[in-house]
């Protein structure tokens, strides 16, 4: 092999295109690095030493990875052919689709003497080895660009016309160059009607010509020296970001800490490709509208950073914008933002005024006019569903029913407000501000600004407790209307949020519980959801809702648990869906229950009654005394009838670990009985009596959960 041939050097790869989507551009940017680096490894072409850099600004896809070789070395092979039986004929010759497939794979100069035969175990085979020119770079740079081009993370392709008038591509964006060099030297590509050369367009407005690049490694100081552009996605967002605590550490303020802000950093990292934050303002006037009205025009219309008070968190009248351009006198940056955001804030004024014309109860009769869904009426109909199911809520829990009633009358009104038509993302917050201003209680107008949140963070307490009944109301009746006209989410799809909602109205039960409210008062998840139903127009809903959805909660609720239990555990618990209050103390009681020494035991006995309980076809009868005869059996009995009282009290206490360590005591007896008793024994009514025992048993032992499952 030559010189050449064994040398390697680095390899660059760019595709400079229109304006990327900037929420998917860091993802189509790794992606474009890993789809070539993936060919290229898969060719033997680079390895575990060759370093991949990725890079993505708004303007190209680029991939930088060291020690590329310019041809892979040999590499042997072992070509599974054709069974014996068919390769030979029977004067023991080659046969005619031997050699066709040998000349196929461009093996037709092999002889029977070169080929190897091997069985698989049930005939033999006929195998081709050798060794395998290796691949050329230049034969496979086309391969892996055309495949990392085409498996892209691409949210909406466009299909565009090339130059000639005639041919057409599809896409993300028009791409208008590629460059593609291995070392200093061009490599011949094409993808996208493009062939590759050398030269890379710099920064939109600071950058007036064409660049030159020189190597693969000379790329990304060429284009951030001489072409104003810094082409690494990670390094324009952590220079934004020291830039953004610099002048946050200047001007005495904070970015707040809710997730919107990372969010934020990423989507302008996207935006430009030469960052540089500046300051600005606006009339302190407007701090007088509720202050998300302000932080949501900032952050989604302009992409601007509000500043907050770093020590009580209020909204100041200052902001920070990250500009695609860095010059010696930013005024008529600064003057330009602080224009273009005047008019939204004076929209956001005149919204907030204009709705507080018109209380919140005024509204709600004009929800008749909102469709909720087609099938399920208007939101005015939705929310006479949910008053329904808040005053049957707060009876169960013993909240005041007319401010939960209240609650659910006007949880949408404010959906036809014009803030929330300008930001739907408002609806609930300025429901909360248009309900205080109407003079409503404190506990309502909570339960309205909390009402669309994910989950319920904290324990119910009496300030919150019609905040929880809203938010339980609210996900009853989704899961079981929009379940129950077939709309189930499919693998992926969720158009309605069904996972979330059943979610959240798991982490309203355990909030509730840790509130002490299922101490005095009782709620059941099925008979919620039954309550919930009827409150549907009459033949509306499927039949099989009401299990499917509860099916549906507990198989949410499994998925989140095994992130942080063993699964074993988990099933034995969900396996009898207990109230959705108790899970948790169970499942922590399994788990105590499990580092017992008594435990494994337990558990496979445990699996072996409930194999000979599920094999029986007739109905067992009740446990008779008189028909114990052997010793085993009489002692298991006796324990049983010692133990399962005391455990019953426990359980019902909900002390669940000390149910179960109750329980755990009856191991010996029951070893001895599967040791000594044959349980199906010929005679009917031994038999029967046994079946009887261990019945009782089975159902003393899975009170808490299911312990044959973990065995």
């Amino acid at each position: 092999m030559s010189e050449q041939t064994m040398s390697t050097r680095s390899l660059l790869v760019e595709l400079q295109t229109e304006e990327l989507p900037p929420k998917a551009l860091e993802k189509m940017g790794a992606a474009f690095a890993e789809g070539i680096a993936k060919v290229l490894q898969e060719r033997h072409l680079i390895d575990a030493q060759s370093q991949i850099t990725e890079y993505a600004t708004p303007r190209r896809l680029a991939v930088h990875i060291s020690q590329v070789s310019a041809q892979a070395p040999d590499q042997a092979f072992s070509e599974k052919l054709m069974p014996t039986k068919v390769g030979l004929d029977a004067a023991g010759k080659m046969t005619v689709p031997l050699q066709k497939r040998l000349e196929s794979k461009g093996l037709g100069h092999l002889t029977l003497a070169d080929l190897e035969i091997k069985s698989d175990g049930k005939q033999d085979y006929f195998y081709a080895n050798g060794m395998a020119t290796g691949a050329r770079l230049t034969d496979v740079i086309n391969e892996a660009i055309d495949y990392a081009v085409t498996h892209l993370p691409i949210p909406k392709v466009m299909r565009y016309q090339l130059n000639d008038g005639v041919t057409s591509v599809r896409f993300v964006r028009p791409a208008h160059g590629l460059i593609v060099l291995w070392g200093d030297e061009v490599l011949a590509a094409q993808t996208l009607g493009l062939n590759s050369g050398r030269q890379t367009l710099g920064h939109r407005f600071m950058c007036d010509a064409p660049l030159t690049i020189e190597s693969a490694d000379s790329y990304a100081s060429q284009l951030e020296q001489d072409g104003w552009v810094i082409p690494s996605f990670a390094k324009r967002r952590e220079l934004i970001q020291t830039q953004l605590d610099a002048a946050c550490s200047n001007y005495q303020a904070s970015l707040g800490t809710d997730p919107e802000v990372p969010a934020l950093l990423e989507e302008v990292t996207a935006l430009v490709e030469y960052p540089t934050v500046y300051k600005g303002e606006f009339d302190p006037v407007f701090l007088e509208i509720p202050s998300e009205c302000l932080i949501l025009t900032m952050r989604l219309n302009q992409r601007y950073f509000p500043l907050f008070n770093p020590k009580s968190n209020a909204l100041t009248h200052q902001f920070l914008l990250v500009s695609n351009m860095q010059v010696a006198d930013p005024s008529h940056i600064i003057e330009g933002n602080q224009r273009v955001i005047l008019p939204r804030l004076a929209d956001a004024r005149f919204f907030f005024e204009t709705d507080r014309k018109q209380s919140l109860a005024e509204r709600v009769d004009s929800l008749e006019n909102s469709v909720y869904h087609n099938k399920l009426g208007s939101q005015r109909v939705r929310v006479e569903r949910l008053r329904r199911l808040a005053i049957y809520l707060a009876e169960h829990l013993g909240a005041d029913r007319t401010l939960a009633d209240r609650a659910a009358l006007l949880a949408k009104a404010d959906l036809n407000t014009l803030m929330v038509g300008e930001f739907p993302e408002l609806q609930g917050i300025m429901g909360a501000y248009y309900a205080q201003a109407d003079g409503e209680n404190a506990q309502v107008v909570h339960a309205l600004k909390h009402q669309y949140e994910h989950r319920l963070h904290q324990a119910v307490d009496a300030e919150n407790l019609i905040a929880a009944l809203l938010f339980l109301a609210e996900r009853a009746e989704t899961l079981v209307g929009i379940w129950g006209i077939g709309l189930a989410p499919t693998g992926e799809r969720d158009p309605y949020a069904l996972r979330r909602a059943a979610l959240g109205l798991i982490s309203a039960f355990d909030q509730l519980n840790q509130g002490g409210y299922f101490k005095e008062h009782s709620l059941d998840l099925r008979q919620l959801l039954e309550y919930s139903a009827e409150g549907f127009e009459s033949g509306l809903l499927a039949a099989s809702t009401i299990d499917e959805v509860i099916h549906f909660i507990y198989e949410r609720y499994r998925n989140q648990l095994i992130q942080n239990y063993d699964r074993k555990v988990v099933e034995a618990v969900l396996a009898i869906q207990p109230p959705l209050q108790q899970v948790n103390a169970r499942i922590q009681a399994c788990v105590n229950f499990a580092q017992r020494p008594e435990a494994e035991s337990l558990a496979a006995a445990n699996k072996r009654i409930s194999n000979l309980l599920q094999r029986q076809t007739e109905a067992i009868g009740a446990l008779n005394p008189d028909l114990l005869v052997e010793p085993a059996e009489q002692a298991l009995a006796s324990a049983l009838a010692q133990l399962a009282p005391q455990a019953q009290q426990q359980f019902a206490q909900g002390d669940f670990t000390a149910s179960l360590a109750t329980l755990a005591a009856a191991k010996e007896p029951v070893d001895q009985f599967f040791t000594d008793v044959m349980v199906m024994a010929e005679d009917l009514a031994l038999r029967n009596n046994r079946l009887a025992l261990l019945k009782q048993l089975h159902t003393a032992m899975n009170q808490v959960a299911d312990l044959a499952l973990l065995a």
